[in-house]
């Protein structure tokens, strides 16, 4: 019916049965080009919407030299995302005690994730936390003994999260400067500058090379996002070259029938 169809173009090759023979070849190659081109394509689109790396966002003393290549945001995804996990706390609510610390962090000179740690430690990130002592919210401070970095409505705010945080910092930045370095500066935040084996010093900064790991793995998986999209555009690329040169082919042996 197909050739009935195309004989008024076809002319007299058709009663030859050139076109006939040859039709079915140049079926067969765009058929060959459909199924690599389809399949190249639904390879490609699949890793389209997997993130990828993304350039430097953030000052290097903050993060650390391996997790550079991450932007904010995602370095605060990650770490939220970790720490919801481990701690059993809204993820969302999370995202926003990580911001603060963040912000606070760089606006102190205090490394961030140096303020997350503690937060985890002092009152695993329960904002109404409070001690027998008297140690209040998530960075468990007492107001008390603070009164010289609070007004009258900031100590009256000091379990809101935010306060609680900055107030953090503040005293967590002076205390490093006082000892000198961080474990001395932490030892004097929990109170214990006279053990000898740092004990809380360890165990935050234990916490810290955990979420540093946390957000490794984000960025390892960002990287292997990144290289598979590439990845599967080269395969796309080369399955239109291959069909290109099939197409190619059969056209070529077509002109030589004529000839």
């Amino acid at each position: 019916m197909k050739a009935r169809l195309l004989h008024p173009i076809v002319g007299p090759l058709d009663q030859t049965g050139y076109f006939e023979y040859h039709e079915r070849g140049i079926f067969v190659a765009i058929a060959f080009l459909s199924v690599l081109l389809l399949s190249g394509w639904v390879m490609f689109k699949s890793t389209l919407a997997e993130p990828a790396a993304h350039p430097p966002a953030l000052r290097a003393a903050a993060y650390g030299s391996s997790h550079r290549a991450l932007p904010r945001t995602e370095i605060m995804d990650a770490l939220a995302a970790a720490v919801s996990r481990k701690y059993r706390v809204s993820e969302e609510a999370t995202r926003g005690v990580v911001a603060v610390a963040y912000g606070e962090g760089l606006k102190n000179d205090v490394d961030p994730l140096l303020l997350v740690a503690i937060i985890a430690v002092e009152s695993r990130f329960n904002p109404i936390a409070q001690s027998d002592g008297g140690a209040v919210g998530l960075m468990q401070v007492i107001p008390r003994y603070h009164a010289d970095k609070l007004d009258a409505a900031e100590r009256a705010a000091v379990l809101e999260p935010h306060m609680n945080i900055r107030l953090g910092a503040k005293i967590l930045k002076e205390y490093i400067s006082r000892g000198g370095n961080e474990i001395a500066g932490l030892q004097l935040y929990n109170g214990a500058s006279s053990d000898a084996s740092n004990a809380y010093a360890n165990r935050v900064l234990g916490e810290k090379l955990w979420l540093q790991e946390a957000i490794r793995r984000t960025k390892q998986r960002a990287s292997l996002s990144s290289l598979q999209v590439l990845r599967n555009a080269g395969r796309y690329r080369r399955a239109r070259m291959v069909a290109a040169r099939v197409v190619k082919q059969v056209d070529t042996r077509d002109l030589k029938s004529l000839g």
